[in-house]
């Protein structure tokens, strides 16, 4: 096997941390969370730094600098993937939330690109501020109507679990109930995950679209950051 390629999922031991991590690694959103994991971390340090430690609060500064360009980098062309989400956005009653919610994650990511090569030099340094300005919007739209949609499907889980429970069930159905159950809660999980990331990422947006001393402090940024990271680790974690 060449250093290139990825283990099949039946070739990795269940509990070897190590294919689990290269696996997940080899996922564009594997090396974002990482990534993300460095510019949040550098955040704090460099906040509970600053004062005390100059020199080191520099450094920090600076792989929270890189970080952060770099994540820009990673996710060239993504905006596509809310572009064609759009073309088939589901009919019916999450047609408009799902249509809304993929318009602003495909703005955010777009105009990230412009933010990203203003920001290395490649465009004007006025576009930066202005391109960030659009994109944090539109990722803050997104957010907003991600974070209805995955509370309707828990509300609708929850519901349907209950429901099971009281019907209770018998003989072979009793597996196959708990099967399904165990799919609706690690949905519910999954879900909750999501949430708490597209929560978090919204603070974050909210403090470049309308700056407050309660979203701009670096340690909301830098836990709202490491929240998002976290909940991607364990959303995208091999299971």
């Amino acid at each position: 096997m060449s250093a290139g390629d990825t283990l099949e999922p039946h070739a990795m031991s269940a509990g070897d941390t190590l294919d689990k991590l290269v696996v997940f690694l080899a996922k564009r959103d594997g090396i974002d969370k990482l990534v993300k994991t460095f510019q949040y971390v550098s955040k704090l340090a460099h906040w509970g730094a600053e004062s005390s430690r100059p020199e080191f609060a520099r450094r920090a500064k600076s792989w929270e600098t890189a970080s952060g360009l770099s994540r820009k980098a990673f996710r060239s062309g993504r905006f596509l993937t809310g572009f064609n989400n759009l073309r088939r956005a589901p009919p019916g009653e999450f047609g408009a939330l799902a249509v809304l919610a993929n318009a602003g994650e495909m703005v955010y990511f777009f105009f990230d690109h412009f933010t990203w090569l203003s920001r290395v030099g490649v465009l004007e340094p006025w576009l930066a501020r202005r391109s960030s300005f659009i994109s944090a919007f539109g990722e803050s739209v997104g957010y907003v109507f991600f974070i209805a949609m995955d509370l309707i499907m828990i509300r609708r889980g929850l519901r349907q679990e209950r429901r099971m429970l009281r019907e209770g069930g018998g003989g072979g159905k009793d597996a196959d109930r708990e099967k399904e159950l165990g799919n609706i809660r690690m949905d519910r999980v999954m879900r909750l995950m999501a949430t708490a990331a597209n929560a978090a990422d919204l603070i974050i947006g909210i403090a470049e679209v309308e700056p407050n001393p309660f979203c701009n402090h670096a340690v909301t940024l830098g836990i709202s950051g490491l929240v998002s990271a976290g909940a991607g680790w364990y959303r995208n974690w091999p299971s």
